[in-house]
């Protein structure tokens, strides 16, 4: 059983070619699974201001359905991710391709949703990396980051707009 951690914890395979990512939410998975796949709630939560703003999300939610999000970044400028839902089991599991403009290579995301008492312990599986360190360790930065923003969404309504 994993340890329950309120903040991100994250691993990176030794091969550079998957990262792992760990938090406790003290939310139902219902909700969770639901502030991950409504588009109209995504655009939302997922971003800060000083690193990134995803300003639109796009999403046909269903197995095959195609999904894309777009916005800017401080660091890289204009930006997009696009892909393919390959599962979908509400509340427990969600995943699907991910290729964005900075890794332009078909990777796969997965979320795992586990009731835990009190809440739910999410897990993000990120694969494809195919060794590159640079990608890995940006990515497990950069999936914290999104972990902790809906976190915040979840329990608190905390939003890119109201962050600090």
């Amino acid at each position: 059983m994993a340890t329950l951690s309120i903040i991100p914890v994250s691993q990176i395979s030794s091969d550079n070619n998957v990262v792992t990512c760990e938090i406790f939410i003290a939310a139902p998975r219902e909700r969770i699974f639901e502030a991950l796949t409504d588009p109209k709630q995504a655009v939302r939560w997922w971003g800060q201001n000083d690193r990134y703003h995803l300003s639109e999300f796009i999403m046909d939610t269903r197995v095959g359905g195609k999904w894309s999000t777009a916005g800017g970044s401080m660091k890289m400028g204009d930006i997009n991710v696009h892909g393919e839902f390959l599962e979908i089991d509400p509340p427990r599991r969600l995943s699907y391709t991910w290729i964005s403009s900075w890794l332009p290579k078909n990777t796969k995301v997965v979320w795992e949703l586990e009731n835990q008492s009190g809440g739910t312990l999410v897990k993000l599986t990120h694969t494809g990396f195919a060794g590159d360190a640079e990608q890995t360790t940006g990515h497990s930065t950069g999936w914290n980051l999104v972990l902790g923003w809906l976190q915040g969404f979840v329990e608190r309504d905390e939003t890119v707009s109201t962050r600090k």
